[in-house]
């Protein structure tokens, strides 16, 4: 069972990597996108710290997991009126992808952290979120500058 549950996880960091690794730096991100996308992660990060941090046996545990799961799977959608215009095609459907896959993998996550075992799963969920965090928020603010004078919009 648990190698089932493994699998949109798995498919979900697939698509993150050819959405960062292609696309972002195919087009560059402009600044609300370069700050947008750290605090995307981070939302989803929130979740998995939640349940490392909650025992199951607290009574308003999964509801409180179930509202940051809602809250993230909609603050993610923040930015697709503007991806709308500046996104090629393929990029918009790997967007919706990752939006199908972003609850069913917190709902992954959570029938993990509800069977009480593999919490090393649970903590390398979080740890290699905050570490796509973390890359998001370095690489467009710091290293990628040919990227950013591409993706910002001339006065």
């Amino acid at each position: 069972m648990l190698a089932w549950l493994l699998i949109p996880p798995a498919l979900q960091a697939l698509a993150m990597f050819v959405d960062e690794g292609l696309f972002h730096r195919k087009r560059g991100l402009p600044r609300w996108e370069r700050l947008g996308h750290p605090l995307d992660t981070l939302t989803a990060a929130a979740c998995y710290g939640f349940l490392l941090a909650m025992p199951r046996s607290h009574p308003h545990a999964l509801p409180i997991y179930i509202g940051l799961c809602a809250f993230s799977c909609l603050f993610i959608t923040k930015d697709e009126l503007v991806h709308a215009k500046a996104c090629e095609p393929l990029e918009i459907w790997l967007h919706s992808l990752l939006f199908v896959l972003h609850p069913i993998v917190f709902l992954c996550f959570g029938w993990i952290w509800d069977s009480g075992g593999q919490r090393w799963i649970l903590q390398g969920a979080f740890a290699s979120t905050l570490a796509l965090a973390s890359y998001q928020f370095l690489y467009w603010q710091l290293r990628a500058k040919p990227e950013l004078e591409r993706a910002e919009p001339k006065p």
